[in-house]
């Protein structure tokens, strides 16, 4: 057998992701907030981008129902594509600079922005009130003196979840402390007994059961309808009854203590203030009976590209690094131009399909709401159907019937009989909800019953599909609902 060695020559293509395109598609994916600390931290590490100052609004209107149309400029390609596109990075004849400005077709409605007035943000308006963190370490340096016992409770402090909870197992915690198994547990009773009642508890019964002590209420009685609050749950009254050896009005009595309890007691200390859900996009009613769409100009920043600055520093380069390091700042800047653009562009495109789709839903209600999915927007605007994923995630438009996000409009479908479309998901669901919500409590809806009246509307379902809807309604069954009704 000979060996030898050869040069050969071959040629191939791949697909090849650039660290540019990778980007591109994280900034169609993030959230308003999340653009927003992304285009900041840009701006910072590159000299070549600022903010702009003046803002309006970019938009299109949609048709009304009876013949949906779209009137929009021209894309960069010079065809309309259903959507208002942005301007380009281009320096006008009397700027010197070039801008990404996605509000540059229009005023929004509803008044100006003015970017001189002060901006009070929701957090200003809320009085401030201290921690449950500080607020357990001040009782803390005061009810222990000894070290040890004061750096174990500091530990437990700092292991406490959003509702005031230790965990279950805390072998671990106790081993990495040191500490023996008689001291841990002493400093956690006596951490039980501070402020808020019930903090330090490790599940639910005790958290109730410490607040109980506090007051003198923990009897037998009581005792025995916290070691059985999973028949409380289910408001099985005969069985709790019996367990407890009350008569009902005592059990009344008993359940109303319960339910005046804190079962999270360090949600009475959260100062933190949860942020403002704001749209991406805005929809109102136009003059014609259709529909205004528009980007949210409060959500989407301007960045400006200083050509003049460019020109300035590139003639000062002398070295071969300053012009590379020069060179790639102007190259980012510009991208991130048009990445912006083009992420503007496409969540119009998507919005303005949606809004077709899903017209009678604006006019009518969740009742006339469409099955949808992905690949009919795909389709639609020859996208593929990760992009279409990519934009509707949190993405948030307002309508006059409310904020929703863009997925909120995408779902199955269910067969129907008659000759009648399809009917979306969502819409049965909301109708099985319709139906429970009107129910008299001699006359409880059983599933079977509800899927009885479904088909009677022309929806063909199964029993067990009406189960499904009702449990991801967090419904209780029909028998828990007799109970409850009887009881209230």
């Amino acid at each position: 057998m000979t060996v030898s060695q050869r040069l050969d020559l071959r040629t191939s293509t791949s697909l090849v992701m650039t660290p540019q395109l990778q980007q591109a598609i994280k900034l169609l994916q993030m959230s308003n907030q999340d653009l927003c600390a992304f285009v900041a931290a840009e701006i910072e590490g590159n000299p070549l981008l600022e903010r702009g100052e003046d803002q309006t609004l970019a938009s299109l209107d949609v048709g009304s129902s009876a013949g949906l149309t779209v009137s929009a400029p021209a894309c960069a390609d010079g065809q309309s594509d259903g959507a208002a596109d942005t301007p380009a990075a281009n320096p006008s004849s009397n700027s010197e600079e070039s801008s990404y400005d996605p509000y540059a077709a229009g005023e929004r409605s509803g008044g100006t922005y003015d970017p001189s007035a002060p901006a009070r943000s929701l957090a200003e308006t809320v009085a401030e009130r201290p921690s449950l963190r500080d607020h357990l370490l001040s009782q803390i340096h005061v009810d222990f003196a000894d070290p040890a016992e004061r750096m174990i409770a500091a530990a437990l402090v700092e292991l406490l979840d959003e509702a005031g909870y230790l965990p279950a197992d805390l072998e671990l915690a106790r081993t990495q402390m040191g500490a023996s198994t008689e001291l841990f547990e002493s400093v956690i009773v006596r951490l039980q007994r501070l402020d808020p009642p019930g903090i330090f508890a490790r599940s639910l019964k005790e958290c109730l059961t410490i607040q109980l002590r506090e007051k003198n209420r923990l009897d037998p009685a009581m005792q025995a309808l916290l070691d059985h609050l999973d028949l409380l749950a289910k408001r099985e009254r005969a069985a709790l009854m019996r367990l407890c050896a009350v008569d009902g009005e005592d059990l009344t009595d008993m359940i109303a203590e319960i339910r005046a309890l804190m079962p999270k007691p360090a949600l009475a200390f959260t100062s933190d203030v949860a942020p403002a859900l704001v749209p991406d996009v805005l929809l109102t009613p136009a003059a014609d009976g259709g529909w205004h769409i528009e980007l949210n100009a409060e959500t989407l920043p301007r960045v400006l590209v200083n050509e003049t600055f460019y020109v300035r520093i590139q003639d000062g380069t002398r070295t071969g690094a300053d012009k590379a390091y020069l060179s790639e700042r102007w190259q980012q800047a510009n991208w991130l131009v048009k990445a912006l653009r083009q992420r503007a562009t496409t969540i119009l495109k998507v919005a303005t399909e949606i809004v077709k789709k899903q017209d009678q839903f604006f006019i009518y209600g969740v009742q006339h709401l469409r099955p949808l999915v992905l690949r009919d927007i795909a389709q639609a605007i020859e996208m593929h159907e990760s992009t279409i994923s990519r934009v509707t995630q949190n993405k948030y438009i307002a309508t006059p019937r409310g904020m929703f996000e863009l997925k909120y409009f995408f779902s199955g479908s269910l067969g129907t009989t008659g000759g009648v479309e399809n009917v979306s998901t969502l819409a049965v669901r909301d109708r099985i909800k319709a139906l429970i919500d009107a129910e008299k409590p001699q006359a409880v809806l059983s599933d079977d019953r509800l899927m009885e009246l479904l088909r009677g509307e022309g929806i063909d379902i199964a029993r067990r599909t009406v189960a499904k809807y009702r449990e991801s309604l967090s419904i209780p069954s029909s028998a828990q609902r007799r109970r409850e009704k009887r009881d209230s």
